[in-house]
């Protein structure tokens, strides 16, 4: 597959997880900003507070996954290069772990709302360190001749 393909299905893969990530945040902000608050109301003193400690940490996951994903956007449109996105201040920032012990005493949508920003989180993350490594380029006629040479 050439660099061309290979682009074309970079930007599709940057477009849907962008669209995913401002699904989960819209989705968010509904929950923790409305029915969230009924649901934590219900919680003891000390969960109430790990439940907004919570939502925080959800929005700084989701803050940081939109701002790589706009700038591999940026990239793709060629507003930035691919230098300056290698930029450590471009780069996916760090996000707040979750004790996952905790989640036990969170309301059920809280929870899947909670794992599934980290579960996004990671799929970033796994790509943001992709761009570390070396970038292996075969020329097509190189390709070619060693697969004629070994049918041979």
């Amino acid at each position: 597959m050439g660099q061309q393909g290979t682009s074309q299905i970079h930007r599709k893969l940057i477009d849907s997880l962008y669209v995913e990530a401002m699904l989960l945040a819209d989705e968010a902000r509904g929950y923790f900003d409305e029915l969230g608050r009924d649901e934590r109301e219900t919680l003891e003193a000390l969960n109430r507070v790990a439940f907004s400690c919570e939502s925080l940490k959800v929005t700084t996951r989701l803050m940081h996954i939109i701002a790589w994903l706009l700038t591999q956007r940026a990239v793709d449109a060629g507003e930035l290069s691919m230098g300056d996105a290698l930029s450590p201040s471009r780069r996916l920032g760090e996000a707040p772990d979750t004790d996952q012990q905790l989640l036990l005493a969170m309301p059920p949508q809280a929870v899947a709302i909670i794992q599934t920003s980290i579960e996004l989180y990671r799929r970033v993350a796994r790509l943001d360190q992709s761009l570390d490594l070396p970038v292996i380029m075969v020329s097509p006629a190189r390709s070619m001749m060693d697969r004629l040479a070994a049918a041979f």
